[in-house]
């Protein structure tokens, strides 16, 4: 499976194989989050099927998760810590740096797909705010400059 690629015969491998864990569904989402980026619309009444639940609730779960995503993300995805020891040491002007320079908000993609940026609740770097993750990296005490460093890097 790709980013943005996928097909049901994935998606229901992943359901079967999951279903008997304990909380099934949230690890099949998890899984399926993981590998693909993000949750296709489509695959819900298949892991819906798989766990004997309705339609709706597999829904729920998947819109009251704030990381769970049901389109695909950007090329990378940006994180930054909203939590309060972030926002006592300067995320909040962090993010609306950060907001305008990529022209998007929270949960959202440039127009490129090139940048994801996500908002988070604690990335235990508390000691090191503000704190951010780029795709698995995680940087702390992150200041416009740095945070405007790192995004050139990128490709």
């Amino acid at each position: 499976m790709n980013t943005n690629g996928w097909d049901k015969a994935s998606i229901s491998a992943i359901a079967q194989e999951l279903k008997d864990q304990p909380g099934a569904l949230m690890v099949i989402l998890r899984r399926i989050q993981d590998e693909l980026g993000w949750i296709p619309q489509p695959s819900v009444p298949l892991i819906a099927d798989a766990l004997n639940l309705s339609r709706a609730e597999v829904h729920g779960v998947i819109s009251f998760y704030h990381d769970f995503r049901d389109h695909p993300p950007g090329r990378h995805v940006l994180r930054l810590c909203r939590a309060e020891s972030c926002q006592a040491m300067g995320a909040v002007a962090l993010a609306r740096h950060v907001k305008d320079r990529l022209g998007i908000d929270f949960g959202q993609t440039t127009a490129d797909g090139r940048i994801t940026l996500d908002a988070v609740y604690c990335l235990g770097n508390c000691a090191c705010s503000p704190a951010i993750t780029m795709d698995d990296d995680i940087y702390g005490r992150v200041s416009p400059a740095k945070i405007d460093k790192l995004l050139e890097s990128l490709e």
